[in-house]
């Protein structure tokens, strides 16, 4: 018997490549006068949510603790940078801000397909890239990324704190507060201020000189 040419048409064999994984970036510290910027990229999990991600600045630090630890075990990947403070003083802290993103991205153990970054400016990366203006509150991955950042940052304010106690790093986190503003004033500027930033310089001159 002859069988003649099947008259079904052929489906297409089209290539499959699966759900694109997004990741947020956010970052933590880009307004204190000392230490170095910190940015996270996070891919979470879709299977296994982590309940209550919001904006870093909206938890308390016992929740964001808390959130931190949930994170880096339920996330499929997630990375943490810096960029320094020579970085900071050498760049500017934009730029060094987006270095710290780049970095953060590029450590991560999976590559996104997609990244979506807090604010309103981009990092160069070798994939699709969005800003998304107020993205720490809108976006889970970027709410996760701004947790991590945050964590991380303040954790090593503590550690610094040990070294450097006249500068009150545990209690203010580097910004410039009055008793920061008083110390730089009273003992001038350590390896941790950014120089770059104005009243670093102004209270070093003014400590050196005797006349802040």
């Amino acid at each position: 018997m002859r069988y003649g040419k099947s008259s079904r048409p052929e489906q297409a064999r089209l290539p499959w490549h699966g759900p694109v994984l997004t990741a947020g970036v956010d970052e933590a510290g880009r307004g204190p006068l000392a230490g170095p910027v910190v940015a996270a990229a996070v891919v979470l999990d879709e299977l296994r949510p982590i309940p209550g991600l919001a904006d870093s600045k909206v938890l308390s630090p016992a929740r964001r603790e808390a959130l931190f630890d949930q994170i880096r075990a339920h996330a499929l990947c997630f990375a943490i940078a810096e960029a320094s403070v020579e970085e900071i003083d050498r760049l500017n802290i934009l730029q060094a801000t987006l270095l710290a993103m780049q970095r953060a991205v590029a450590g991560l153990r999976l590559r996104p397909g997609l990244v979506l970054v807090d604010g309103n400016r981009l990092p160069v990366l070798d994939c699709t890239a969005e800003a998304v203006v107020g993205g720490d509150a809108l976006v889970q991955a970027i709410s996760a990324a701004s947790i991590l950042a945050k964590v991380h940052r303040d954790r090593w304010c503590a550690e610094v704190h040990a070294h450097y106690p006249q500068y009150g790093f545990a209690a203010h986190k580097g910004y410039g507060t009055a008793e920061h503003l008083l110390a730089l004033r009273t003992h001038g500027a350590c390896p941790l201020h950014r120089r770059s930033f104005a009243p670093v310089a102004r209270y070093e001159r003014g400590a050196l000189e005797g006349t802040a």
